[in-house]
């Protein structure tokens, strides 16, 4: 009796602890819903992502059971400069695949890699996939709803987001060098043994998923990589739901914020760094969505929202996807190190991104 008594609150202490943004999310949704006096409001537009994610979430989850992540890891480890190139697929990838696609896939890889390094390398790796992701117009939502709002020619829009993208780039493949790998253990294991029918069964189903969010595909093409699980490999079903329930409800509180301060909110004249900074305490996607429709400086609101989503947890829900896949990979330990490490290095980035965008324009001027 007296063990179960004690066991009871070492529990709740310990979920906590290792879920504290939910907890946070939720209380933060509740006391903005009752100042507001009514229920959070969802469109179908918020829900399909969170589908879509978990989606992503399962399908990675299978192919990190496959063994497949570990033997692409083995692979990168092999010869140098493995920072250098973790930032250039990562780049690379986040162009094509969206940044949530490209953090959900990479973030993983790294974690299986068999170094010392790797928190350095999950923060380089997750800064850079904002850059990337930055450069088109559905790289990130913000982009995505900015491109169509204002109806920027695509070229015009890379054109001008193009300094803030390779310039961070730059910046991050410097870093790169200077980062030293040195292995946990040394193994003489020179591949492991790759389950092709799970890694080939979800590798599908993340194609489907991805496909969906590029909206090349109806997101219902996504749920078998909800529903083959269910039937042939239910160990991929043992994701993060805590995390999905945590956007779930950031949404809902990022709506009711916008909601709350927009009554007093009249047309800024430093768009720039008003999207940057609101970004850090309501996201970068809800800002963009609050200061469209009073200003049509879409060049400013560009890059105030790409360089607003590096520095708080959060400033993007892309921050969130990697400090939960890292606290998950991890069980929770060192996880609030990784935090001060990822957000001191995020702040680091958004001071780098403020000084680009001025710096540029003075010489524009």
């Amino acid at each position: 009796m007296g063990r179960h008594a004690l066991k009871a609150p070492r529990l709740l202490l310990d979920f906590i602890i290792r879920e504290w943004l939910l907890i946070a999310a939720v209380v933060g949704l509740v006391a903005t819903s009752i100042q507001l006096g009514r229920a959070p409001r969802y469109t179908i537009d918020e829900i399909t992502p969170i589908f879509l994610l978990s989606a992503l979430f399962i399908a990675v989850k299978g192919i990190e059971n496959s063994r497949l992540l570990v033997r692409l890891g083995q692979r990168l480890e092999r010869g140098g400069f493995l920072p250098v190139k973790l930032v250039v697929i990562t780049f690379a990838l986040s162009m094509v695949v969206t940044i949530d696609v490209s953090l959900v896939t990479m973030i993983p890889l790294v974690l299986s890699l068999n170094l010392r390094q790797r928190d350095h390398l999950v923060i380089l790796v997750a800064l850079t996939a904002h850059v990337g992701a930055a450069l088109t117009p559905f790289g990130t939502p913000q982009n995505l709803f900015i491109f169509s709002f204002y109806r920027i020619d695509p070229l015009g829009f890379i054109l001008e987001i193009a300094p803030f993208s390779f310039g961070m780039l730059l910046v991050f493949l410097l870093t790169a060098l200077f980062i030293r790998t040195t292995r946990v253990a040394e193994t003489t294991e020179d591949g492991v043994a790759v389950d092709v029918r799970r890694a080939s069964l979800h590798g599908l189903s993340l194609l489907l998923a991805v496909l969906c969010v590029l909206r090349v595909l109806p997101p219902g093409f996504a749920l078998p990589a909800i529903l083959c699980p269910l039937l042939f490999d239910r160990d991929s079903l043992r994701v993060d739901y805590a995390l999905l329930a945590t956007f779930l409800c950031f949404i809902g509180l990022a709506g009711n914020i916008g909601e709350l301060i927009s009554a007093g909110l009249r047309h800024p004249h430093h768009v720039f760094l008003l999207s940057a900074v609101l970004s850090q305490f309501i996201s970068n996607v809800p800002s963009t969505l609050l200061l469209t429709p009073f200003t049509g400086e879409w060049k400013a609101l560009l890059w105030g929202a790409n360089v607003g989503g590096f520095g708080s947890l959060v400033a993007a829900m892309a921050n969130l996807i990697t400090y939960k896949l890292y606290a998950a990979h991890r069980n929770g330990n060192h996880a609030a190190a990784f935090m001060l490490k990822f957000i001191l290095a995020g702040y680091i980035a958004f001071l780098l991104g403020l000084g680009l965008f001025f710096g540029l324009k003075s010489i524009s001027s």
